[in-house]
């Protein structure tokens, strides 16, 4: 249990096997947005002991980097945003979600539903994951499509083909033999012609070692401090509603496992992601969210003794010192992201599928089908609208907006009282009579033509 613990040798294995679970896509979620995978996995382990301290130890589980904000760094990155102008942008949404956490703290934890209700979330999370194609189309696809589509092909195989821990490990699979690949492919048939990651086509080599060999053996991750812009902060801010969904997702997970009633530190559970969130992009590190993959950990094996978490915090600590490792981590190449963000990217949208088949959602019902699918059409098309010249408001962050404000606005206006009846003048019938004139008595029919009739 949460409380309890094994030998510390075997607590150390278990730790060790957290690492190895979150791995994956901790450092791959940085590469993509273009920050530092060896500061992404330091902060993980910073995180994840705020997170230990902030629950009291009652919800074991791991802080990685989280894929809810991929799109709107992509967004950023493309409208000339540099790192500390995502670093801030996501600060700021590590501190809203902090005070949602607050909220859902004082208020109970019925309040997220009906802010948020299945059928909000659901959309919020899918519009994310679509939002991302182009990212692969247009960015690492192009970069070598033979070994993206090797790669996405080991990624599916191995996730539905292993069984167990092995098949929640699918995404490392694919990037290990991908990496592999590349290297030999260099060796083989040589440098590629292709489009680099700037989108210029030029000859170069898949793998690039050479800031590997150059890189320290020890020595702290590269920092800097964020910057904060309007139109940034609002790109970002959607993925606030994907991590409130996503923790609470959690939280009901280890407490059914655990049998334990968690709701109570609900609010907790959101608070410490959005504060280790806010302190990793303090520093220039990527946001941060519990982890499924660790949640399938203890599924696994049924432990879910606190003290592995801190374990693998500790580990994840040691590897971010490293900087030769996040130097061979840097040197990914585009056409393994490309494999593996292929799969990510559906993963993630189909997240809001599932939060909508296990919440019943009806959308027979036009106030969930129709201000959601103009939510989705916006968030994922990029519609945007020119607010000023120089402020807009365009994809996640546009299509966000309409899904929840059209859901609740809908929702009001179905339950409204209905208007009052206008008062109109009966029209009497033919034989209505004033006060003073009783109506006169019809004359008796007589029997004969009573009969005939």
């Amino acid at each position: 249990m949460p409380d309890e613990r094994l030998s510390w040798p075997r607590t150390l294995g278990f730790g060790a096997q957290h690492v190895v679970a979150m791995f994956g896509a901790t450092f791959v979620f940085p590469v993509v947005m273009g920050l530092d995978p060896n500061l992404a996995i330091l902060m993980s382990g910073v995180a994840t002991i705020i997170f230990l301290l902030v629950v009291q130890g009652k919800i074991p589980s791991y802080l990685g980097t989280s894929a809810s904000f991929v799109g709107a760094v992509a967004a950023i990155k493309a409208a000339g945003g540099s790192t500390a102008t995502v670093t801030g942008a996501i600060l700021v949404a590590g501190l809203v979600l902090a005070l949602v956490g607050v909220l859902v703290h004082l208020a109970g934890p019925t309040a997220v539903n009906r802010v948020f209700p299945p059928v909000v979330s659901g959309a919020v999370v899918l519009l994310i994951g679509l939002n991302l194609a182009p990212v692969v189309a247009d960015i690492y696809w192009p970069q070598d499509q033979w070994v993206a589509l090797t790669t996405m092909t080991a990624v599916i195989a191995a996730g539905v083909l292993l069984r167990g821990f092995w098949g929640r490990l699918a995404v490392f699979i694919g990037l290990v033999l991908g990496f592999a690949l590349s290297w030999v492919l260099d060796r083989v048939s040589g440098p590629i012609t292709a489009a680099d990651p700037t989108g210029k086509v030029t000859e170069h080599v898949r793998v690039d070692l050479t800031g590997v060999s150059s890189a320290d053996w020890f020595g702290l991750p590269t920092l800097h401090a964020p910057t904060f812009t309007t139109s940034a902060i609002l790109l970002v801010l959607p993925g606030v509603i994907a991590l409130v969904a996503e923790n609470t997702g959690h939280v009901k997970a280890v407490g059914e496992m655990t049998g334990a009633d968690l709701d109570r530190s609900l609010g907790r559970a959101i608070f410490a992601d959005g504060l280790a969130t806010a302190v990793a992009s303090s520093v220039g590190g990527a946001p941060t969210t519990t982890y499924a993959e660790n949640i399938g950990v203890m599924a696994a094996t049924r432990v879910y003794s606190t003290a592995a978490y801190w374990m693998a915090a500790i580990t994840a600590l040691l590897f971010g010192l490293c900087p030769k490792f996040g130097a061979l981590i840097a040197a990914t190449p585009g056409g393994v992201l490309g494999g593996i963000t292929v799969v990510l990217y559906g993963m993630i949208g189909l997240l809001g599928v599932r939060i909508w088949i296990k919440a019943g959602v009806d959308f027979a019902v036009p106030a969930n089908l129709v201000p959601i699918s103009a939510g989705l059409i916006v968030g994922i098309g990029g519609v945007s609208i020119q607010v000023t010249d120089g402020f807009s408001v365009s994809g996640i962050a546009l299509g966000t907006v309409v899904t929840v404000v059209g859901y609740h606005a809908m929702a009001l206006a179905r339950r409204r009282p209905p208007a009052r009846p206008v008062d109109v003048p009966a029209v009497p019938p033919p034989y209505a009579t004033t006060a003073t004139e009783p109506a006169p008595t019809p004359a008796p029919t007589p029997a004969k033509e009573r009969i005939s009739a």
